[in-house]
């Protein structure tokens, strides 16, 4: 193949030409770069060459011309398409016309390198101007070749070649290679390509951006400005700031671009584009710099200080950061004070502390704000304004502000404490120890300790620190756990600084007092500041273990904490390890020990083994050390709970061979169980039992032993109460021989017993206490997977199930009678029959495996059989011992719900005549109380409701709507009768039955939601969906008016996050008569009967106080000042707002309004209605017509209420007050009315 070109070569150059084309650009490449850069200049073929290779272009670029043309055909109709098959089959013309024109690209393929090889020949032997003709020819028609990547590529280096090189004529090569280069850069996405196109960055100064046939370009360029390639490489951010040199023009829609990914650029995004901008202002010059800075900065600076949100201004000001990080830079920092001087200040004392906010965060950024060319008493005084700013911010009113405004204090003094005056730097920072860390807020406090520890990086700061550092101990007490884990960090920061000893700060008492009561985050730090007075590195274990000891000492528990995280704080396993058997030793040493030190030597133990055993080598160590009849001595000695805990804890973790032995003492702590559900203390020493016996196989045993404690309960209520006990309750006299036999109690034997003479109260009154007790228990071991499974796989769970099933029944209609009634057994019965019925679904293949129910008693129906029961339990509380005429919810008869709630308030006020409706100390079981234990069983049923409904295991939403309903109800009740003094509430009856109504309105709202999200199109709304959301928000005027704003506040953040489905639910009534057959019309008849929802009253009231600025008069409801019900218009105000964003919903509940407008209109309510009416048109939907577009039932009932309130307005009436308010809500309808009726009657009514 060379012998063959060079001998052509030698012949003539186009014989040369022709036989390189024939042979393809990669099978002649190599060949063609020796042969042409071994032409010398002497050669003949350095004149010859060049005009033939610009023949050969010329000729194969007319070929490929006329190819083209001749394929081409005049525009026909189109046809059908034809199959896949059909297309493929090609005319042996149209492959012939292919195969030619693939040809001619191939072969100036070949001449395209030929050309480029010449262009780049190492001794320069072409002439530029002989080889720029054939260089021109196939610029000029690039785009002609835009099918052939390899022909593209070829020309475009050679034009890049050309321009690099300097070559004559270079500019009329660039017209079209420069966009093909940057379109190929933005497409493929490579690196070396935007190195490419920034090398040839002076080849844009050629274009004239002002003319119109430039926009492609202009568009590829824009394009690079949002491109991630070209913002994360130096080369392209390089080119993005030079072409702000090109024009005017293409600077202002460059920066258009990058102020609209502002909103929602990343940080370093964000950066890139600061630094883009700075590096464009440096080269720029003229109008377009002036763009950048009075255009783009100022904008930025005035967005920075107005945007209406923190991460928007703080996006802002990363941009401008861009210019701030570089004001060493000349002229940089004359251009910002220039621009931020005029708006900061000013904008630091406005009244909106968002934008006082955002104007603190930049003058912080930007600080110290000076004008580098004024004086120096300029300058001072200058410093001084900002000093006296920030100190005022310090004392903001605006939490956020006073939360920046402390730790930038803190920042400015570390960065500039060199050039500060002494007298300022005390007044700060004395302002900052004594005033801001005894912040009443916890995030002031916070940052005042975070601008602490910042401070402390400036050697220059601790001396003053020193003295100032002590007036920071008390916040290792404060309430917030962030506070004391950030002043537990600071205590950390100065152990590393030796001119620093931080007992001096906190002292050593103090810190073992919070090591002993603290929570983990903080007991772990205090134990890594702890840790090298204690464990040392260069001290024997036994030296750290006579620390160790002494510690615990002076400090039980605190030693015993030091324990729990000496392994993850550095403490060495074989140091921990002497520990254990020091302790070991002294527990069991003939030496009187106090009986703090013995439970705390074997808490600590109990850690230290967790944290051993998770090396094998330990384990055995372990399991020998507390061999030979230790453990026995140890639990023997162990005389508190948490120490018996301890043992047991140790036990479970080595499982030494003799657990056995310790089945008895360990059963003792789940059995004697009395107040558990209140005492946390007891609860870990009960779960430390669970676990063990779950790892040494003695589970069943427990819940057998358990099992028989609820139905010794469960028989103390069958012979008190009378109550049914099933036959799965009753237990077998014959029990089948477990491991290990456990006693409970004597009197056990009277469990399946006859009832015996005066012994019904004692069973019950001794039993229930435990019961409850075990019920926790149960709920605990649900909680846990490993010993959930077991619990579900008991063969006494059934058992268990029914005993509970008897107790819940007596807790509940009982619960007026005593005061001691326990919703923790209802709590264990619907939680067991919820993982029952989960468990069942997950095996259902499984043949029920594991599971050990009577067939009397399926898996299937317990759910629902649950279910059942607790409303006929609940019946019988609100039915007052009329429950034997109905087997079914109150809701579920045709009774108003009101006359539900009404029965139980009856009950209520009954006298007590039982003579054990005393509580346990004596006293009178007072009425507050019966009504929280209500609350109490109602909310534990409305929990049960709420988890089936999440779990998707119940799908009669209707008759759990109905029963929330009267609990609602019921609640709303009870508050009124407690603000007419019917009811007396003390604090703690107040605020415990003030904690139910909280959880009940959460699972109402979250059950609202559960409704809601089962809806489609074939399925509605319940109408009690409705019903229930209107109730909610009576509860929440009821709270703020007769308990307080204090209570409603709470209420309202709670309901918050389901705001969406409240507002649903209101229009859920209005969207099914939408979609039903019947229409949306009311007649007037119908509207007059209608049951308005008493909070679009009081709603009224509010807009009248409003619009008149005087408290209305008293009227049926008891709110005196709804002006002063600001938590419920907050809650108004979110609600408006969610409407304002969809349209079909805000037309549902805004049918609500104009219904009850309609209804006070016939009424001649007309203070109600100018209300609601004003609300309306001023709040919801507005004057605008262009509001109402789309809202077709209101608009469908205004064609009931305009007409109306003209007529009235024109009758002649003695009600002049009452006319008065007939003529403003005309005023608020008209320009409304006049809208859609000139819509409604065509374009004529439009012309007149």
């Amino acid at each position: 193949m060379d012998k063959r070109l060079r001998s052509s070569l030698q012949a003539s150059p186009e014989s040369f030409l022709s036989s390189a084309t024939k042979l393809g650009l990669r099978s002649a490449k190599a060949s063609l770069k020796s042969l042409i850069h071994g032409i010398t200049p002497s050669s003949p073929l350095s004149s010859s060459l060049p005009p033939s290779l610009h023949n050969s272009i010329s000729h194969s670029i007319a070929s490929f011309q006329n190819l083209r043309d001749s394929g081409k055909s005049p525009p026909s109709p189109p046809t059908k398409r034809r199959r896949r098959s059909s297309r493929q089959a090609k005319t042996r013309d149209e492959e012939v016309e292919e195969n030619h024109e693939s040809g001619v690209l191939q072969d100036l393929q070949v001449l395209s390198h030929i050309a480029l090889l010449c262009v780049s020949h190492p001794k320069n032997t072409f002439s530029p101007a002989d080889l720029l003709p054939a260089v021109q020819v196939l610029h000029d028609n690039l785009i002609l070749f835009e099918s052939d990547s390899v022909l593209l590529s070829e020309i475009a280096n050679l034009c890049e070649e050309w321009w690099k090189d300097g070559l004559v004529g270079r500019e009329t090569l660039i017209s079209q290679s420069l966009p093909f280069l940057l379109s190929r850069s933005l497409t493929l996405k490579k690196k070396v390509d935007v190195h490419r196109v920034y090398m040839l960055r002076e080849a844009f100064a050629l274009f004239d951006f002002e003319d119109e046939s430039i926009e492609d370009l202009k568009l590829l360029m824009i394009r690079c400005v949002i491109t991630p390639l070209y913002l994360k490489t130096e080369d392209g951010r390089k080119f993005v700031a030079f072409m702000f040199g090109l024009s005017r023009q293409l600077v202002k829609e460059a920066l258009a671009m990058i102020r609209s990914q502002i909103p929602f650029g990343r940080k370093s995004m964000l950066e890139t584009y600061g630094d883009i901008v700075f590096q464009a202002w440096k080269h720029v010059e003229g109008e377009s710099r002036n763009e950048i800075e009075n255009g783009f900065l100022q904008g930025l600076i005035e967005g920075a200080i107005h945007a209406n949100s923190g991460a928007l201004a703080a996006s802002i000001r990363r941009v401008l950061g861009g210019f701030i990080n570089q004001r060493t830079t000349n002229g940089v920092e004359k251009l910002l004070f220039r621009l931020t001087e005029p708006v900061i200040f000013r904008s630091l004392q406005v009244a909106n502390s968002n934008v006082r906010l955002n104007s603190l965060h930049l003058l912080l950024d930007s600080f110290p704000l000076e004008d580098p060319d004024a004086t120096k008493e300029t300058k001072d005084t200058m410093l001084d304004k900002q000093f006296f700013l920030l100190e005022r911010l310090l004392s903001d009113d605006c939490p956020e502000i006073r939360v920046v405004a402390v730790e930038g204090s803190c920042r400015i003094l570390h960065l500039f404490w060199e050039i500060i005056p002494s007298s300022t730097i005390t007044k700060m920072i004395t302002k900052i120890f004594d005033d801001m860390s005894s912040d009443k807020c916890n995030e002031v406090r916070l940052s005042t300790l975070n601008g602490i520890m910042y401070l402390l990086g400036n050697p220059q700061s601790h001396e003053i620190l020193k003295v100032l550092l002590p007036r920071l101990g008390h916040l290792i007490l404060d309430p917030a756990l962030s506070v004391r884990v950030a002043i537990a960090d600071l205590l950390l920061l100065l152990r590393d600084i030796r001119t620093f000893q931080f007992h001096k700060v906190v002292g050593l008492d103090v810190l073992l007092s919070t090591l002993a009561d603290d929570q983990p985050p903080v007991a772990q730090k205090i134990t890594k500041l702890l840790i090298p007075s204690y464990f040392p590195s260069k001290v024997t274990p036994e030296e750290a273990c006579k620390r160790c000891v002494t510690l615990i000492k002076r400090s039980p528990k605190a030693g015993a904490r030091l324990c729990e995280f000496a392994l993850s704080e550095g403490a060495s396993m074989k140091s921990l390890l002497e520990l254990v058997k020091v302790f070991i030793s002294l527990v069991l040493s003939p030496k009187k020990l106090q009986g703090d030190q013995i439970e705390s030597l074997l808490v600590g133990a109990a850690y230290l083994c967790n944290n051993l055993v998770t090396e094998p080598l330990y384990i055995t160590a372990l399991k020998e050390l507390f061999s030979g009849g230790k453990l026995k001595r140890l639990f023997t000695a162990a005389e508190t709970g948490p120490a018996q805990s301890s043992v047991v804890n140790i036990i479970s973790s080595i499982s030494p061979d003799d657990a056995a032995e310790f089945v008895e003492e360990c059963m003792g702590l789940v059995t004697d169980c009395s107040g558990l559900s209140e005492n946390t203390e007891r609860q870990e020493e009960v779960r430390s039992v669970h676990k063990l016996m779950l790892s040494c196989d003695w589970f069943d045993d427990m819940f057998d032993v358990l099992t028989r404690l609820l139905q010794k309960a469960a028989y103390g209520c069958h012979t008190k109460f009378g109550t049914e006990m099933p036959k799965q309750c009753v237990p077998s006299v014959k029990r089948k021989k477990t491991k290990s036999s456990f006693k409970i109690s004597a009197k056990e034997k009277h469990v399946s017993g006859k009832k015996l003479p005066n012994m019904s109260t004692s069973i019950f009154e001794e039993a229930y206490p435990n019961a409850v007790g075990v019920a926790w228990q149960i709920i605990d071991l649900i909680k846990s997977e490993g010993t959930r499974i077991a619990t579900l796989r008991s063969k006494t769970l059934e058992s268990a199930f029914f005993a509970l099933k008897v107790i819940s029944e007596v807790s509940i209609v009982h619960c007026m009678n005593y005061e001691h009634m326990d919703t923790t057994p209802i709590l264990a019965y619907s939680s067991l029959a919820l993982h029952l019925t989960l468990q069942n679904i997950s095996s259902m293949g499984a043949k029920n495996e594991g599971f050990h129910f009577s067939r009397s008693s399926s898996l299937e129906a317990i759910l629902e059989q649950t279910m059942y029961h607790l409303f006929s339990c609940i019946e019988k509380l609100f039915q007052a011992g009329d429950a034997g005429k109905s087997s079914k919810l109150p809701s579920e008869r045709k009774k108003d719900h009101k006359k539900a709630a009404n029965s139980c308030r009856q009950k209520l006020r009954e006298p007590q005549t039982d003579p054990c409706s005393t509580s346990d100390g004596g006293t009178t079981f007072s009425e507050p109380k019966r009504i929280s234990n209500v609350m109490k069983m109602l909310t534990a049923v409305l929990k049960f409701i709420v988890d089936a409904a999440t779990m998707r295991l119940v799908s009669n939403d209707g008759r759990f709507l109905k029963f929330t309903t009267i609990y609602i109800q019921y609640t709303i009740s009870i508050i009124r009768q407690h603000s007419q003094d019917q009811l007396q509430f003390n604090d703690d009856d107040l605020r415990g039955t003030f904690l139910c109504l909280k959880s009940s309105l959460t699972y109402t709202a979250k059950f609202l939601n559960l409704v809601l999200a089962n809806t489609n199109e074939a399925s509605t709304p319940p109408p009690e969906a409705y019903n229930l959301a209107n109730y909610l928000l009576d509860l929440i005027i009821s709270v703020e008016s007769y308990l307080g704003s204090v209570y409603a506040v709470r209420l309202v953040t709670a309901l918050k996050p389901w705001l969406p489905d409240l507002v649903l639910a209101l229009g859920a009534r209005h969207i099914m008569k939408q979609t039903s057959e019947e229409g949306t019309q009311f007649t007037e008849s119908e509207q007059s009967e209608l049951q308005l929802p008493s909070w679009t009253s009081i709603l009224a009231k509010i807009e009248l106080d409003e619009l008149a600025n005087i408290s209305p008069n008293e009227e049926a409801e008891r709110v005196s000042e709804p002006g002063k019900l600001s938590s419920f218009k907050k809650l108004i105000g979110m609600m408006t707002l969610l409407l304002r964003g969809n349209s079909s919903i805000l037309d549902a509940v805004g049918k609500i309004f104009m219904t009850a407008s309609a209804v006070a209109l016939e009424r001649e309510d007309f203070g109600l209605l100018l209300g609601l009416l004003h609300f309306v048109c001023v709040k919801l939907v507005g004057h605008e017509h262009r509001g109402w577009q789309g809202l077709d039932m209101m608009l469908a009932s205004l064609e009931g209420i305009y007409p109306e309130i003209e007529r009235q307005v024109e009758e002649p009436s003695g009600n002049e007050h009452g006319k008065q308010k007939l003529q403003k809500a005309r005023a608020l309808l008209e320009p409304i009315w006049i809208n859609y009726t000139c819509e409604s009657e065509g374009p004529s009514m439009m012309e007149e």
